[in-house]
């Protein structure tokens, strides 16, 4: 009787695994066109817009590989999971999307479901792209099939078992993903409305700046709060923003477009292609991210006045004869360093922001200071003069007391801790 059971039990788990594995592949493949699409049938407006748009969704930025050719795949994504690697989107028909169909490159982008009809990983931001309208995806396409061909295959993906089962997506969209365009919020204006738009969806602000949860997928009411994203820290646009100044419409808004603000800082890391690329956008539609983005900082009592001058009575002064400052014997270490290595370029009436009022200085993890000071500073090209060279030569424990007097000298919030270990982590992931 027992050998019966166990035996039942067996035979109904693998039914219902193959079930489930059946219902998961049920996404037919979309047949393959006989050959590329002829560049010329797309309007010369429509392929010119699909160019903007597909700068506003960063495509470019995961699909290229570093001095790889544009859009042909190759960029390996880090994930909790493991390493996914962008595939080629030019319209090379062997190795592109140059015999994808629009239906199938409009399926793609708002199921997440392949030509082939299997799932993409949502490293691919369909829960975002899901959003856009058929008209904006139809113009990328047209914008993609009129590039060059380039012959190109990514390498394989790089997950875990059992990540690697793709069939397993179905239940992570069953769970996470609800797909739709979008739809305007009446008691909004035009402007919010459009931002809402570009920020959800093609500009999917929040897959860098809200957190998610252990299966990969956004958290449900923490828009815009703050996540780590390839080893560095997505700050927080909501009313949680470490911005020891708050964001305004200007400031917020040369900042997309340059990269940098006198009261704010410099674009760093994942951010510097973003405003690369945002540069060349209407002033109309960062306006409309910027209305929509401060539209979540609703409601934060920042005393502006109070952060300058903190920021002013914090700046050092270092010159042959000047006093050291007053420093708890722990940061005493790290100051000599910024002396010696930081100094010349962060002293009283330096040209740079001030560090006091930097969110990479005040934010709640030390990974963003960490990687600059690692990697050095690259900014957007608007803001090529201020630049910074790298620190990697620098010990861990001299990095560890230089961002510790950093945190503790230019901050009023509270030390970070585990600093030596974001320090490993950080040198760990540029080493492989």
């Amino acid at each position: 009787m027992f050998v019966r059971i166990v035996s039942g039990l067996l035979v109904a788990g693998a039914a219902g695994t193959g079930a489930f594995f059946g219902w998961a592949a049920r996404h037919g493949e979309i047949a393959k066109l006989a050959a590329p699409p002829d560049p010329k049938r797309f309007p010369a407006e429509q392929v010119e817009r699909g160019k903007s748009l597909a700068a506003m969704g960063y495509c470019s930025v995961c699909h290229t590989r570093a001095d790889g050719p544009a859009y042909a795949g190759g960029r390996g994504l880090p994930t909790p999971f493991g390493t996914i690697y962008a595939t080629n989107i030019t319209p090379d028909p062997a190795t592109g999307i140059g015999l994808w169909s629009p239906e199938a490159f409009r399926r793609a982008m708002h199921e997440g479901i392949g030509r082939d009809g299997r799932h993409l990983y949502p490293a691919f931001p369909y829960d975002h792209f899901t959003r856009v309208t058929d008209d904006d995806v139809a113009a990328i396409y047209a914008y993609l099939m009129s590039l060059k061909p380039v012959r190109h295959s990514a390498p394989a993906n790089e997950l875990d078992f059992p990540f690697n089962l793709r069939p397993l997506l179905a239940g992570w969209n069953l769970l996470f993903f609800e797909p739709g365009r979008f739809v305007p919020d009446p008691a909004r204006d035009e402007a919010w409305n459009r931002g809402a738009y570009l920020a959800e969806g093609l500009a999917h602000c929040g897959s860098c700046h809200t957190p998610r949860n252990s299966f990969g997928a956004l958290i449900p009411g923490r828009r815009f709060a703050g996540a780590t994203i390839e080893g560095w820290h997505g700050t927080a646009l909501d009313a949680g923003s470490p911005s020891p100044i708050p964001w305004t419409m200007e400031t917020l808004v040369n900042y997309l477009l340059d990269g940098r603000d006198p009261n704010h800082g410099i674009a760093a890391g994942p951010m510097t292609p973003v405003v690369d690329l945002l540069a060349d956008q209407s002033d109309e539609d960062i306006s409309a991210i910027a209305t929509y983005v401060l539209s979540f900082q609703a409601g934060r009592r920042d005393d502006g006045a109070a952060a300058q001058q903190f920021a002013q009575a914090r700046e050092l002064v270092v010159r042959p004869g000047a006093p050291a400052p007053a420093l708890d014997e722990a940061l005493r270490p790290g100051y000599a360093i910024f002396v010696q290595s930081c100094a010349n370029c962060h002293r009283q009436g330096s040209r740079f922001t001030p560090l006091a009022l930097t969110s990479t200085v005040n934010g709640p993890d030390p990974r963003n200071v960490i990687q600059i000071v690692q990697h050095g500073l690259k900014p957007p090209r608007a803001a090529r003069g201020f630049t910074m060279p790298a620190f990697a030569w620098m010990s861990e424990k001299d990095m560890a007391d230089l961002v510790r007097f950093l945190r503790g000298h230019f901050s009023r919030n509270p030390a970070w801790t585990d600093v030596e270990a974001a320090i490993r982590e950080v040198r760990a992931a540029r080493a492989h």
